[in-house]
């Protein structure tokens, strides 16, 4: 039987040996190898090592971070999957993830049944996201493709716009309307789409493909 692939990229090597000791512990899984960061990862890959199926990717590390190797495998070899596991559960940090790239997002204290889990989903369905980080994250991605059909132009604009830097105000100066117009976009498309905060929205404009990270 053919098993998934995985690379670990983490700057604690006694932790990333751990990790893959679990990981090697799943009867469809096996460790290609591990990397120390970023840096090294993209060395590897741009040198002939094979490429995985699923990155398992820690966000804060030395020379070349999550978020920056992630948007690299991003641009470089879309097909890999970048799952985030970190202590980094800060609503900014997981947004910079997911528009660098990443399909999941896990907390190192979760369990091996978690873990495992969470690899299989990222196989079946390109996405995970975990209720330790948001109680919403996974409900905001099971939305019907048939929603986009229904939203309204400046509601797709209004959905790009959040996948960047931009605040609340700043979208609102951009598209020309007042920040109360803006606050009952964000509103509404609660509603419509059945998230509860802007990581869930974010999702969703990934996931169906209305914002390109």
């Amino acid at each position: 039987m053919k098993k998934h692939t995985v690379v670990i990229v983490e700057d604690h090597t006694l932790l990333s040996q751990a990790i893959a000791g679990v990981v090697e512990g799943f009867e469809h899984f096996e460790v290609l190898y591990l990397c120390k960061n970023g840096a090294e990862l993209v060395y590897n890959l741009t040198n002939d090592k094979p490429v995985p199926d699923i990155v398992l990717m820690d966000v804060n590390m030395p020379i070349m971070n999550g978020i920056e190797t992630t948007k690299w495998l991003t641009d470089n070899y879309p097909s890999v999957n970048v799952l985030a596991l970190t202590v980094e559960e800060d609503e900014n940090t997981i947004l910079k993830m997911i528009r660098s790239g990443a399909k999941g997002y896990l907390l190192k204290d979760v369990d091996k049944r978690t873990l495992e889990k969470a690899l299989h989903k990222i196989i079946e369905t390109g996405f995970y996201h975990s209720h330790n980080v948001t109680d919403v994250l996974m409900n905001s991605i099971t939305g019907k493709s048939s929603l986009q059909n229904n939203l309204k132009e400046q509601e797709i604009e209004f959905l790009k716009l959040l996948c960047t830097e931009s605040t609340y105000r700043e979208i609102a100066q951009y598209m020309k309307l007042s920040p109360k117009t803006i606050d009952g976009y964000r509103d509404s498309l609660f509603i419509k789409l059945d998230v509860k905060n802007r990581i869930g929205l974010v999702l969703y404009a990934v996931k169906h493909k209305i914002f390109i990270p």
